[in-house]
């Protein structure tokens, strides 16, 4: 069973196209072997953690339009 990264050290940052003031975002803090993402209206709740080959293949697969209708 893999451990779970220790993320109190991570720097959470939201988009800069995120215009939300209460809240209502995603964040996405990068560690050495470790991306997180966190729903920030709940920042103490739990972190979807994956490795950064993966997190680069889903932002590729965002931007080339694999989720849209």
């Amino acid at each position: 069973m893999q451990s779970k990264p220790d993320l109190t050290s991570a720097q959470w940052r939201k988009s800069s196209y995120s215009t939300d003031t209460g809240g209502d975002c995603v964040e996405v803090a990068a560690l050495p072997s470790t991306v997180a993402v966190r729903d920030s209206k709940n920042p103490d709740g739990p972190a979807l953690t994956f490795t950064p080959e993966a997190f680069t293949a889903f932002l590729s697969a965002v931007t080339d339009g694999e989720f849209t209708a």
